[in-house]
């Protein structure tokens, strides 16, 4: 992108240039400024690694990670890469050691990412070796910061990064903090590469205005629809949002003559013989029966209906991403909250009953916006100008909200930038 200054047609971030989803300039500076920034990012679950020795793979941005959890308890994160000759350290996804050593070379590292063996270190037969004042203490893996909240694992590069709950804000705390409010199970994983720019992602999570009009699972059962009592809430800076939603807050003739008014009813076709995946069981103080939330830069936390589940965003290059889907229950969930909420995963992943579209879509925005990258999205649901809450979900402020702090860490602010 020969012009950062260039990317926006207007202040408010309500034109977004089609080149931030392409260049691939913007993107090696996005994994310098964003993911090795001031910023933390989600790294997993603390119930993923139960035991001492336990580990798993992970990434942040482009760059791979391990965290696990040594003897005494304390979780550690590192770059996955031997310090020797940049080898991938831990081959394996997931399991349990008592050390990290590299098959390349057999360097050792302790679960805190110290250099503890160097095979031949002083030579053999009296020839070779290390020079004599190489130090194994400056020689460990590089170690990211961590900090554990109710069973998240935050990584992030840089000591300048703020505190954690300073960095998520009263609004995360909140409801993050109502949805992992006791221990939790992991009931399955699920991946999905999308050939799309990972930015995309995080835009739709933002966009409540979508969810009933592409998914018609939605609509349909009246999970998610634009006439319910709903909202699009931010964080103080607009760097996490909160689509939120409240199904059976309006009444079903009225909206279905809603959306057919607007030529968009076409799901009438749709009936279900078994109801289980969309029955709601309260269980948390507020009520809500969905909320998406986005945690700058790479998580998803998602409550539909029952289900629950957290998704970490992995940019691979300019054109695609992986997203992982961690799904989750509580501890003291009984069998048959176990099974329902496993049944109502359905709706989610690759191709889940609600999500499956989203891939796709963002799919066909990146291959429609690469011929003409000097073009430029429009973001003017909910209004423009001001950054604001709105509750409703005709709304695509938060998105708006999403690129004022990417611009601020990219340091490619427009003049007269509005926050």
């Amino acid at each position: 992108m020969a012009d950062l200054d260039a990317a926006w047609p207007r202040n408010d971030y309500s034109r977004v240039r089609y080149d931030l989803f392409h260049d691939s300039d913007v993107f090696e500076r996005e994994q310098d400024r964003i993911f090795r920034g001031p910023v933390w990012s989600v790294l997993g679950l603390e119930t993923e690694i139960p035991n001492p020795g336990d580990f798993r793979v992970t990434a942040v941005g482009t760059t791979p990670v391990v965290f696990n959890r040594d003897q005494s308890g304390a979780v550690h994160a590192f770059v996955n890469r031997c310090a020797h000759r940049g080898a991938e350290l831990v081959r394996e996804p997931y399991g349990n050691c008592k050390d990290h050593t590299c098959i390349y070379h057999a360097w050792c590292y302790t679960l805190q990412g110290d250099l503890i063996g160097v095979p031949f270190q002083r030579g053999a037969n009296g020839r070779g070796g290390m020079p004599p004042d190489f130090d194994l203490r400056e020689h460990g893996l590089q170690k990211l910061r961590v900090a554990v909240w109710k069973g998240v694992v935050f990584g992030t590069f840089t000591e300048a990064t703020e505190p954690l709950p300073t960095y998520l804000g009263p609004l995360m705390i909140e409801h993050i903090g109502e949805l992992v409010d006791r221990p939790v199970k992991i009931l399955g994983y699920q991946r999905q590469r999308v050939f799309a720019n990972w930015k995309l992602y995080l835009e739709n999570v933002r966009d409540g205005y979508h969810a009933s009009l592409l998914h018609e699972f939605n609509r349909t059962f009246g999970l998610s629809r634009l006439t319910q009592i709903s909202g699009g809430h931010m964080d103080d800076r607009h760097r996490h949002s909160l689509l939120f939603q409240y199904a059976g807050s309006d009444d079903d003739q009225a909206a279905r003559q809603a959306y057919a008014r607007d030529r968009v009813q076409r799901g009438e076709y749709m009936t279900l013989k078994d109801t289980a995946i969309v029955r709601y069981v309260k269980e948390h103080p507020h009520g809500i029966t969905t909320r998406i939330i986005s945690v700058f830069p790479n998580a998803v936390f998602h409550q539909i209906y029952n289900c629950l589940g957290l998704r970490t965003i992995r940019p691979i290059d300019p054109g695609q991403f992986e997203i992982v889907f961690i799904l989750f229950g509580y501890e003291d969930d009984d069998e048959a909250m176990t099974g329902h909420r496993v049944n109502q995963a359905n709706m989610v992943g690759p191709s889940g009953l609600i999500s499956m579209e989203d891939g796709e879509a963002l799919e066909l925005v990146q291959r429609a916006t690469a011929p003409d990258r000097d073009a430029y999205g429009m973001y003017e649901m909910g209004g423009t100008g001001t950054i604001r809450n709105l509750d409703t979900r005709v709304n695509e402020v938060p998105i708006r909200g999403f690129w004022s702090y990417y611009s601020e860490l990219m340091g490619i602010e427009p003049a007269g930038a509005v926050r």
